[in-house]
């Protein structure tokens, strides 16, 4: 291990802060998370957490100075003239494949220089070996354990069905999540059958903490009995009797809104059309489409005589065209 004030460019004489503020921008600069494919910057990293080991404790550089113990942290001895080495590991060293071993320093230690630089990056205890550092479970720029990748979760597919009334009353769609939670979807303006409808981070969980997924809701529109959809505009086939038609008459007629009262005009033909404006559909751009009601003369569902003598007579006395020249 070189000298480690060499290893952190400062001199012996450096003070604790000049001594930290050089580790931290060698940290900052060769941390392995910021250089996953430089071993030579992981390197870099292992030599100055093991010099700032030393020389960045006040107890552990007073020995270092007065050649109690190495670059390593190993204790020095002499023996007979010759200088040797106990054996015994305070620290691991930059060829340790234990890791580096951390030390209760408070404030300013190692851990909390590396959160300071980093907001936590790489924080708590590596998988590397006990007691090692953030960044540091590897040893002289050996592979360092990276955590699982966050993956996205799956998005679900979803088909709600609305009725036409909740598209005026309300607005919204009722959507069971695959959560099994319910909850209520603003339904677009002026939306198509089979517009989807994409609710972020509603879908499957991720893994390893990743975000989930998104819920996609298709929109179908629920059949009804009455009306039938024309873009914005509804149809609506209202059925009349024969004197309805012939004498006019006020027909209550539902509407996705309620019913209203229509005035059928005398002498109305079946298959004339009424428009009752914006009572439709809402628009993409604003307001509403119209209704159209079609109308249906409705014979007796059983013959009569009465009607029959009335319209033999008329058949002779005010004879009409039905039917155009083009069907003769």
């Amino acid at each position: 291990m070189r000298d480690p004030y060499s290893v952190l460019g400062v001199a012996k004489t450096a003070s604790e802060s000049e001594i930290k503020k050089a580790f931290r921008k060698l940290a900052k600069k060769y941390h392995p998370d910021q250089n996953k494919d430089d071993p030579e910057a992981q390197q870099r990293f292992a030599q100055a957490n093991q010099a700032y080991e030393i020389v960045g404790d006040k107890d552990k550089r007073a020995k270092f100075d007065r050649g109690e113990i190495d670059a390593e942290g190993k204790q020095r001895f002499h023996s007979q003239g010759f200088e040797g080495f106990s054996g015994h590991e305070d620290f691991g060293g930059a060829g340790n494949t234990r890791g580096f071993k951390s030390s209760s320093r408070g404030s300013g230690g190692f851990d909390d220089i590396l959160n300071d630089i980093f907001g936590g990056f790489g924080g708590g205890r590596s998988k590397a070996g006990a007691g090692a550092r953030p960044g540091a479970g590897f040893a002289g720029g050996g592979a360092r354990t990276q955590a699982p990748p966050k993956t996205k979760g799956k998005n679900a597919e979803i088909i709600t069905r609305v009725s036409l009334e909740d598209i005026i009353t309300s607005g919204k769609a009722q959507v069971t999540l695959p959560n099994r939670k319910t909850v209520n979807v603003t339904l677009p303006k002026g939306f198509e059958e089979g517009e989807k409808i994409r609710l972020k981070g509603q879908g499957h969980p991720g893994e390893n903490g990743g975000p989930a997924g998104d819920v996609m809701v298709e929109i179908r529109i629920k059949p009804h009995k009455l009306f039938e959809i024309k873009g914005s505009d509804i149809l609506l086939d209202l059925p009349l009797t024969l004197y309805e038609a012939v004498l006019g008459a006020k027909v209550k007629t539902p509407t996705l809104s309620g019913a209203v009262n229509l005035t059928i005009p005398a002498n109305s033909s079946s298959g004339k059309v009424m428009r009752l404006k914006g009572k439709g559909l809402p628009k993409k751009k604003g307001g509403h489409g119209d209704l159209l009601v079609k109308l249906q003369i409705i014979m007796p569902s059983h013959g009569d005589e009465e009607l029959e003598t009335l319209m033999k007579a008329w058949k002779e006395i005010t004879p009409y065209r039905a039917r155009g020249p083009e069907y003769d």
